[in-house]
């Protein structure tokens, strides 16, 4: 068996793992680039090996940094099955089409702005190549055997997200685990991740691999300042991921209206994505620590705001309300449109819910500045600009290492993947010292898997 590391490798998006034995083929993950320019052009390069080639796909989770890439695969060949659980086989549809639709907004203002250097500028792909995804999907659910040519797959709880899997592959008795992204212990939404099974050889995750999550709790400083504002008559803007953040803000939220803690305020979920999302925990309930009665009372009586029209009244209306937007690092969404409307009283906050990559503009509010361009003007901002910690869906160093450690037996190898260097490399002294083999693969690499 050998492995080639398309993606995750020194850097945590593009999550893609071309596993070879023989003639078999099997993509596992198969994710979108972000971020950086040098990482995103990757996404435009040809894999080693012809689409049609591939056997199947196996998604661990529904996250664009590791399904991002299907509507391309799917477009140029592909025509195998897309093996997921139950909740991303409905998940997936949602941030693809998603997905497809911003590629197509962002080639097409990248035209009439002139500043690509190709003529046309065109999408990686179309909504179009996203929706027929769809029906290439299969849902297999946790604890159970599924054949792909002579091996055999099996997911398991991860966390994370609704519906994360780790992933075993069995193949003529040698074991490979995928950890997937794995998830924390006292999310307030997602049941912690399965003790690994044993395996032989591991590729597993390490996004947090040099540290832990500082001590917070959620309810409390989420509590403190939205008293501050609304007892201002002001507006709390949240801006949040359409899939788990957004879900666990508003899980917060009526936890601390219906405790007394909070008055009794119009809450709005402006973001369509989010509200098709939302439905699902509903849906699939086992896949998540709420009851239906208790999805109903966090999510159901919430404001839906879905058209633009009904976005733009929102922004004509005076506080106190809380409303929940994306995108969660102010890079675009309806978020935007408020912090115009509401960015510049003092009695207003935007209350970013987590880590701020380099060049957004949250990272932007959270050195000080004092005003945005946003849509081709600057703003100023003299809100109250606040963060929210304990929201990260991935286990720290501690999480991991006790993932490993519960392991029965040792493994033959590990391969740390899906993290930034200093992070893989913190790891990687810790698993060494306990005996195992440790590698960090670079990217493209490929690394024989001894049976």
């Amino acid at each position: 068996m050998e492995i080639t590391f398309l993606g995750a490798a020194r850097t945590v998006t593009g999550s893609k793992f071309l596993l070879r034995d023989g003639e078999q083929r099997v993509l596992v993950d198969c994710g979108l680039f972000q971020g950086l320019k040098k990482l995103r052009e990757r996404n435009w390069r040809s894999l080693p090996v012809k689409p049609a080639e591939i056997d199947a796909v196996v998604l661990t989770h529904a996250h664009i940094d590791h399904s991002g890439y299907l509507p391309a695969l799917v477009r140029d060949g592909f025509r195998g099955p897309i093996y997921c659980t139950p909740p991303s086989q409905d998940l997936v549809p949602i941030l693809l089409t998603d997905s497809g639709r911003l590629q197509e907004e962002d080639a097409a203002y990248a035209n009439r702005k002139g500043f690509s250097k190709h003529r046309p500028a065109l999408p990686l792909y179309t909504e179009d190549d996203a929706k027929r995804v769809a029906k290439r999907l299969e849902a297999v659910g946790y604890h159970t055997d599924q054949e792909v040519g002579s091996w055999t797959l099996r997911f398991e709880p991860a966390g994370h997200i609704l519906g994360a899997a780790s992933l075993t592959i069995t193949s003529g008795g040698t074991r490979f685990l995928f950890s997937g992204d794995l998830g924390r212990d006292d999310a307030p939404l997602i049941p912690p991740p399965a003790s690994p099974p044993r395996a032989d050889w591991v590729v597993m995750e390490g996004t947090y691999g040099n540290r832990d999550h500082p001590d917070a709790d959620l309810e409390e400083n989420l509590g403190e300042i939205a008293r501050r504002t609304l007892g201002r008559g002001g507006v709390l803007m949240v801006p949040a991921f359409a899939l788990g953040r957004s879900q666990a803000i508003l899980h917060a939220v009526y936890q601390l209206i219906d405790g007394g803690r909070l008055p009794e305020v119009p809450v709005y979920l402006n973001s369509p994505m989010a509200i098709d999302v939302t439905k699902l925990y509903v849906r699939h309930e086992a896949y998540h620590r709420l009851t239906v009665e208790e999805c109903h009372q966090s999510f159901g009586r919430v404001r839906l705001v879905r058209s633009v029209d009904e976005s733009k009244a929102l922004n004509r209306r005076h506080g106190p309300f809380i409303v929940v937007a994306g995108a969660g690092m102010l890079s675009g969404g309806r978020i935007l449109h408020h912090l115009r409307a509401f960015g510049d009283d003092h009695r207003n906050t935007i209350l970013l819910t987590g880590f701020q990559a380099p060049g957004t503009r949250g990272a932007a509010l959270l050195r000080g500045d004092d005003s945005l361009r946003i849509h081709g003007r600057q703003v100023p901002i003299r809100c109250e600009v606040a963060k929210l910690d304990g929201l990260s869906a991935h286990a720290d160093r501690s999480g991991l290492l006790e993932w490993l450690g519960a392991m029965e037996g040792r493994p033959r190898g590990i391969c740390l993947v899906h993290g930034e260097e200093p992070a893989l490399e913190s790891l990687a002294a810790a698993v060494t010292k306990s005996g195992i083999e440790t590698r960090i693969p670079d990217y493209r690499e490929t690394i024989e898997l001894a049976s």
